[in-house]
């Protein structure tokens, strides 16, 4: 994510300069798509979005819990937000191409002045579109490298800022993490690199997100949960225990 941060430094001038100057957004019709069932999700974001599947482990969970719900992700390792909208993806046109329900934005821990600068004024830039699309943004916070874990609440901080510009909605997934510790400290959420999320960290963080996208009970979900379509494999101990670290956390930061 260091590479992520040096690239932000450079592109966030040009955001910079743009809102200062009082520049406006102009967005494009959307193209609205066949109608599909149930919630309409897009992901944008990078390696921490697409490790493990995600945005397909929270399409399973809903599914297993009787919600329909669809997910398109745009996702580019090493990825800010500021990169995609600046044309370093298609992230964009696939927001314009059809309606959709919510979109989720998410970089790294963005615990920096400069990353959290960052974040919070891509966020206002793709707000309009996100808006045109008939959605709603939605801020998925992640988590510091294992090494900075002293700043799991300034990334809360800044993906709750950013949610809070745009009127959208904050999903504390790295806050989540902090509360499952609290109750078993041996929890392996870090993948060996010290960043990426094990399948316990995404299923977890996939747990936040369900609850805000659809408003139900995550204590409520099945005791055999999937990730990237392979069993979990966790105790049932373990499992309502992250359903309830979920819980407890969304419930610390209302809607």
């Amino acid at each position: 994510m260091r590479r992520l941060q040096l690239r932000s430094i450079t592109r966030i001038a040009a955001l910079v300069g743009a809102l200062l100057g009082g520049s406006t957004i102009s967005c494009g019709s959307t193209v609205e798509s066949a109608p599909t069932s149930g919630l309409q999700v897009l992901f944008i974001g990078n390696s921490l979005t697409y490790a493990n599947d995600l945005p397909g482990t929270l399409r399973r969970m809903a599914l297993a819990a009787g919600d329909t719900m669809q997910v398109t992700t745009v996702a580019e390792p090493n990825f800010a937000l500021i990169d995609h909208y600046l044309g370093g993806s298609d992230a964009l046109a696939v927001i314009a191409s059809r309606r959709w329900d919510y979109v989720v934005l998410q970089q790294g821990p963005s615990t920096t002045p400069i990353n959290r600068d960052s974040l919070i004024i891509a966020t206002r830039f793709f707000a309009p579109h996100i808006r045109n699309a008939g959605a709603v943004p939605a801020l998925y916070m992640v988590w510091p490298t294992s090494d900075r874990t002293a700043f799991f609440d300034a990334a809360r901080i800044s993906y709750q800022m950013a949610a809070d510009t745009v009127d959208g909605i904050f999903m504390p997934a790295g806050r989540a993490w902090v509360k499952a510790w609290e109750t078993d400290p041996t929890l392996t959420l870090y993948d060996a690199d010290g960043l990426h999320p094990t399948a316990m960290g995404t299923y977890l963080a996939a747990l936040v997100i369900y609850e805000r996208l659809t408003g139900h009970d995550a204590r409520l979900l099945p005791v055999n949960p999937l990730v990237q379509g392979i069993p979990l494999g966790a105790p049932e101990a373990t499992v309502r225990l992250l359903q309830r670290a979920a819980h407890e956390t969304n419930t610390l930061y209302p809607p």
